[in-house]
């Protein structure tokens, strides 16, 4: 059985602020299965954006966690916030987190 969106997304910013990292909703999504896009912000103008991996990479030992990629690199401000608005007009449903971290970490391992 998979957890809701909203206490996965809880359990994220207490695992990244308790690592000294700093983590918030940019946008709250459905509660129960909206999908979640994590911002990654080394606070040096580096940006990186996961989203949902597709559902060929889950795998059948597994099926409930959730998986991840990552869909930019090295990102640029504008392309982060372009890329954002595609998926919310997709899918207006979806959560958006961002995290800052001097080291660049996801914490979605």
């Amino acid at each position: 059985m998979r957890v809701t969106s909203s206490l996965w997304v809880s359990a994220l910013i207490r695992r990244a602020e308790a690592a000294g990292a700093f983590a918030m909703v940019l946008h709250r999504g459905a509660a129960e299965a909206g999908a979640i896009f994590i911002v990654v912000n080394d606070l040096n103008d580096q940006i990186a954006l996961y989203g949902p991996a597709p559902q060929t990479d889950y795998s059948l030992d597994s099926p409930s966690e959730r998986q991840f990629e990552c869909v930019l690199d090295a990102a640029s401000d504008d392309d982060l916030k372009q890329k954002i608005a595609r998926e919310r007009s997709f899918d207006p449903e979806i959560w958006v987190i961002e995290i800052e971290d001097r080291q660049g970490r996801s914490f979605i391992e």
